[in-house]
């Protein structure tokens, strides 16, 4: 099972499941867990192959799939008994959550979107295809900081950047490999996931800086019902690390609106 950690507010609170990007790990959100606390049950999760989640063994597939890394998530949840809960993801996240939202949406109170990744533009189709073709001739570390400074450019993006660049290299190569091999899966399902309304309530909080991702959210709001965009000046794709007052104020109003109580088992950090 996953590594997690909780903190608990009280046995009634609403819970909040947080969900890092591909190559980062719980600690992405050390800048939200002050203010969610005060309003929130927290759980938060290190993906498989990420943070403490390292080494842990999980499915012997050698591939894995968006499907795989999701039940991880779920299988989570049903060990602490939470039977629903807001969810928020940054990044690649955003694509796990949602996929919760397909397998179990009776247990999504809301979904918090930050720097959703909705359809890959002409630049991100790029990147992937630079990416499988060097992926086994260059050094993982180089790949995953050359995307990480062409979708976080400018100098006040740098925080976020060397934060998830600090992060990856604590991903071992051959895990970077398995987690690559999900771009294959990408398109399919993001057409499927564009295509079908969940009609669960869902906020875009994305950077106005996000160039690569900001078009399509746009585009997806219009489409899809209970869909809402808030826009963060002067940030970009990992918004929450770029101007976390702003983003920690609207996610958690957001939440509060569409907070549903159910009784929780207590639990502990683990």
């Amino acid at each position: 099972m996953l590594h997690y950690r909780t903190y608990e507010l009280s046995e009634h609170a609403p819970w909040v499941v947080f969900v890092h990007g591909a190559g980062g790990s719980s600690s992405i959100w050390f800048l939200q867990v002050k203010e969610f606390k005060k309003h929130f049950n927290i759980l938060m999760v290190d993906l498989r192959g990420h943070g403490k989640s390292k080494g842990l063994h999980f499915s012997p597939k050698r591939q894995y799939s968006f499907e795989d890394i999701t039940r991880d998530i779920i299988e989570v949840l049903d060990h602490l008994q939470i039977e629903k809960a807001h969810f928020i993801g940054v990044s690649l996240g955003t694509i796990l959550i949602r996929q919760i939202s397909e397998l179990v949406p009776e247990r999504v109170c809301s979904m918090v979107m930050a720097g959703a990744i909705i359809r890959l533009n002409v630049r991100a189709r790029f990147l992937v295809a630079v990416g499988n073709t060097f992926k086994r001739f260059v050094p993982y570390m180089w790949l995953y900081s050359f995307f990480a400074w062409i979708i976080m450019p400018r100098e006040r993006h740098k925080k976020s950047r060397l934060l998830f660049v600090n992060e990856a290299k604590k991903v071992a190569q051959k895990e970077f490999m398995r987690w690559f091999k999900l771009t294959y899966e990408l398109n399919p399902l993001l057409k499927y996931f564009e295509e079908k309304d969940t009609g669960i309530p869902t906020l875009y909080l994305t950077g106005d800086e996000d160039y690569m991702f900001l078009p399509a959210v746009e585009y997806i709001v219009r489409k899809h019902s209970n869909s809402y965009l808030d826009v963060i000046d002067n940030s970009g794709h990992v918004c929450n690390v770029d101007q976390p007052k702003a983003f920690n104020s609207k996610a958690i109003a957001f939440m509060l609106r569409n907070s549903i109580s159910a009784p929780i088992m207590q639990v502990s950090t683990a």
